[in-house]
């Protein structure tokens, strides 16, 4: 009997077999699609955390202890591969004596590094000018020095009682000096704000000879591991702490590790976590549609399948054998749409990253897609099994004969849940996007990271409110509306207009399912692909500010470069130049950066939002300062310290360039900066710059700004190195974006934005289509009976698009509605994952215009299906059904 069950549901339940099976192919799909990617996201943020090491370890000898015995414990731990003496001294500074001039530095660092140093950790020097061995100098050390390769450097040592001359071999850069010079030991907060600006690094020979009588010498061991770690960032972080630890133990106080590994990942762990929250955010919602999406499918002939369950009672079958025969329609629809989910997640990863993988390890990946095979199965159980149980213990064979029985309101709808809901959510979020609030706590010195998952309650609480809410008005509008859908209806159905409308009040519950299944596809893929674009929109924008203009030319700490420079910078490519001052000013006894600027054309450079400003637009307040020039723009949090009102009196301390002293220079409060290119993200101020330099004696550029239209910077960049050598420092917005893109940015959003949008579109085209189509399917005895009754297939055809006319329309404009919604929520509660806020949402308008006609085409594909098999004889329709 299960044999001929099995192949009468083949032969006659075809269409609504592969649908169920669609609808769960669709869920097992993207979780394991989802998963997989997840998966592997996490591995590259670890493989891209160690990468951007130069040295692993830097573990400092302490006052009394053996370098020797130091480095003979490191090489003994397990995962070192090297390890290599540095020794480090202060200077109280350098002098040099180029083109008849003499000039002197203020203090620095003498570093010795040992043969092999640059070959071991190739990330930490890059050569600019003159050779790769001997006597080499920071960039910046030889712009302050006026210096190039083959010229000589006079050094000061404590405790030595002299100089001692060095003959320069070369010029390098200093990528990662930030670890380089960092306080081995220190907490972050305690960290030096900028490493030294002048540094002479000698070979181990040279520095030993010159440091035998001077005080103050240290040393290092750096090391570069190579051992394996978790795949996981967390899982890797702990790993190298407590490597790091076992370390310092070992060494009984003798050695103290900079752990400039763990910090990195440390950083990473905090992206995987905000990638997982992403996942759950944005993903878990789309499998949930899909499972819903099953559910009404298989619903929709719930009517149909009552009656069979009749029969089969009626005919002496036992509940055990009518329960098998369900469970075989689920094993069939469950294994069906899980294989060829699995299928559609494997050909995903293999079109779009080049591996059925998503290139996540073999075991991962696994887990996964075996994971959602068995999610496919428990949806197939939950939407056909499960309503043959209920059906069993509360439908009798009599109540499945009675026509139109009546049945009473969900009870949700009863107890107005969609209200508390909604409610609910709006407290939660009120409560969560309140002051100090963050998703994600990574305190300083804990190795533990946390989530605030009650967050998640406001967005769930509205997706699922505005749903029911939905829900809600469209039974009203359907149950008291039917004036207005008559006329609506008038044009395509002419005299059917009232059966139309009555048809569609009868009709209300299926109908309203459908409008929300919609409704919930459109809401996806809304908020997915406006949160997306606005975080790749935040992202440019805070490279943008990071470097200040498409290429930024910054000069050295000193250098008294005039505004008329900008003329030399006009090189190929460049469409305009703008010099920007950066100086150093004390508001009371707080220093604070203070940038000049050129009102009129300042924003001809760079790119100046209103979100950047607090009591007035970026215009206004540029206006503002060229209008009176002493006007300052200051920052939320100074404004706050020092209780200002705008208009009050600002008195900055400013270095006279005349004297060399501090003169007082009084300012007008104009307004808030919170944000400015190339400032820092705490407090600083911004002025006019004619009105600076007038005050100050010199109009020294800072930096300048230099605009290519947003194409071209590389290239204009190397021009610009090309035209100014070691004087200044050249950064283009693409080289930008990789030192301040976290994997985060550059792997798993990209990655995630591609998987869900293409699975928001096929759902679209699945809750419009699918459903109507079924809905159609079950109606067809309907539609015999108004054949039989003298309708004509034309007005049969306006009763169908009508429907599917209002499905359309109620669907795509509820999503939208719920859709703006949840994005503006999801925005505010991820606002750890912006960098700055957003000033408004990025709407990509193509990618839901794309969706809007898949879920459209698809509506109406079904309303064509089903204007066709209602074009039937009516006598052939009846005797079938």
């Amino acid at each position: 009997m299960i044999i001929s069950w099995a192949g009468g549901l083949a032969r006659h339940r075809t269409g609504r077999l592969l649908a169920a099976a669609a609808g769960i192919a669709l869920a097992v799909a993207l979780i394991a699609a989802l998963g997989s990617f997840l998966t592997a996201s996490k591995a590259t943020m670890t493989q891209r955390a160690v990468r951007s090491v130069a040295v692993d370890w830097q573990v400092e000898v302490q006052p009394g202890g053996d370098p020797g015995a130091v480095r003979n414990l490191v090489r003994s731990t397990a995962g070192v591969r090297t390890a290599l003496p540095v020794g480090l001294v202060p200077s109280s500074g350098f002098t040099a004596t180029a083109q008849g001039t003499t000039q002197t530095t203020g203090p620095g660092m003498v570093l010795g590094l040992p043969d092999g140093y640059r070959a071991a950790f190739p990330g930490e020097l890059r050569t600019l000018s003159g050779g790769d061995t001997g006597v080499l100098l920071a960039q910046q050390t030889a712009a302050n020095l006026h210096v190039m390769p083959g010229d000589t450097v006079d050094i000061k040592l404590p405790g030595t009682g002299g100089t001692h001359q060095v003959r320069v071999a070369g010029v390098v850069d200093l990528p990662q000096a930030d670890q380089l010079f960092q306080k081995v030991g220190a907490p972050a907060q305690s960290q030096p704000t900028a490493p030294p600006d002048n540094v002479v690094l000698l070979p181990s020979a040279a520095f030993a000879s010159l440091t035998r009588t001077a005080t103050g010498v240290s040393t290092q061991i750096h090391v570069a591991r190579d051992a394996a770690l978790p795949s996981d960032p967390a899982a890797a972080f702990t790993a190298v702490t407590r490597a790091a630890h076992h370390l310092e133990a070992g060494s009984a106080g003798g050695a103290v590790v900079g752990d400039s590994l763990g910090a990195a990942l440390d950083s990473a762990r905090q992206d995987a976590l905000y990638a997982q929250l992403l996942f759950l955010f944005l993903g878990v919602p789309g499998a949930v549609l899909a499972a819903a999406l099953t559910v009404a499918v298989t619903s929709a002939g719930g009517e149909r399948r009552r009656q069979e369950q009749a029969l089969l009672r009626l005919r002496g079958l036992r509940p055990g054998r009518i329960l098998a025969l369900a469970g075989l329609e689920a094993a069939l629809v469950g294994a069906a749409g899980g294989l060829a989910g699995l299928g559609i997640a494997a050909l995903t990863g293999r079109f779009s990253f080049g591996t059925a993988s998503f290139g996540a390890g073999a075991g991962s990946w696994g887990t996964w897609y075996g994971g959602a095979f068995a999610l496919g199965a428990v949806v197939a159980a939950g939407a056909v099994l499960v309503p043959a149980v209920r059906d069993l213990r509360t439908v009798t064979v009599a109540d499945t004969r009675r026509a139109g029985r009546a049945a009473r309101a969900p009870w949700w709808l009863r107890c107005g849940l969609d209200v508390l809901l909604l409610i609910g959510a709006w407290l939660i979020f009120r409560a969560s996007s309140g002051n100090q609030y963050a998703l994600v706590l990574a305190p300083e010195g804990v190795p533990s990271i946390s989530v605030s998952y009650w967050a998640f309650l406001g967005p769930a609480l509205l997706w699922a409110g505005a749903a029911l809410l939905l829900w809600r008005l469209t039974l009203l509008a359907l149950t008291y509306g039917r004036p207005v859908l008559t006329r609506l209806a008038r044009p395509l159905t002419g005299t059917l207009a009232g059966t139309t409308a009555a048809m569609l009040a009868r009709g209300r519950r299926p109908l309203a399912r459908s409008v929300v299944l919609l409704a919930l596809a459109a809401t996806f893929a809304v908020s997915t692909a406006v949160f997306n674009a606005t975080y790749r929109q935040q992202a440019e924008v805070d490279a943008r500010l990071t470097n200040g203009a498409d290429v930024t030319v910054t000069e050295p700490p000193g250098a008294t470069v005039p505004p008329g420079a900008a003329d030399s910078l006009k090189v190929a490519g460049v469409r305009h130049v703008e010099p920007l001052q950066h100086r150093f000013a004390y508001v009371g006894s707080d220093l604070q950066d203070l940038y000049g600027v050129r009102p009129d054309t300042i924003a001809s450079a760079t790119s100046l939002q209103d979100a950047y400003f607090a009591g007035g637009t970026a215009r206004e307040l540029m206006r503002t300062l060229a209008e009176r020039p002493d006007n300052l723009l200051v920052s939320a949090e100074t404004v706050t310290d020092f209780q200002l009102s705008p208009g009050d009196t600002v008195n900055l301390r400013i270095q006279d360039a005349r004297t060399k002293a501090l003169r007082t220079v009084p300012f007008h409060y104009a307004g808030i900066v919170k944000e400015f290119p190339t400032a820092p993200k705490d407090s600083f101020f911004v002025a006019n710059a004619s009105y600076l330099a007038r005050t100050t004696g010199s109009d020294a550029t800072g930096a300048f700004l230099v605009d290519t239209g947003g194409s071209g910077q590389r290239a204009v960049a190397d021009r610009l190195r090309q035209r100014v050598g070691t004087s200044a420092t050249v950064t283009d917005l693409t080289q930008t974006r990789g030192t301040i893109g976290t994997s985060l940015t550059s792997v798993d959003l990209g990655g995630l934005t591609r998987i869900e949008l293409a699975f928001a579109v096929l759902l679209a085209a699945g809750a419009g289509g699918l459903v109507l189509a079924l809905g159609l399917a079950e109606r067809r005895r309907t539609f015999a009976v108004a054949t039989v009754l003298g309708a004509t297939r034309r007005r049969l055809r306006g009763m169908v698009l009508t429907e599917a006319a209002l499905l359309a329309v109620a669907g795509l404009a509820g999503g939208t509605l719920i859709g703006w919604a949840l994005s503006e929520m999801l925005v505010k509660v991820l606002t750890g994952v912006f960098d700055p806020p957003p000033a408004a949402l990025s709407v990509p308008a193509g990618y839901l215009t794309l969706t809007a006609l898949a879920a459209v085409a698809a509506v109406f594909a079904a309303a064509v299906n089903g204007v066709r098999r209602a074009g039937r004889p009516a006598v052939e329709e009846l005797r079938e059904l």
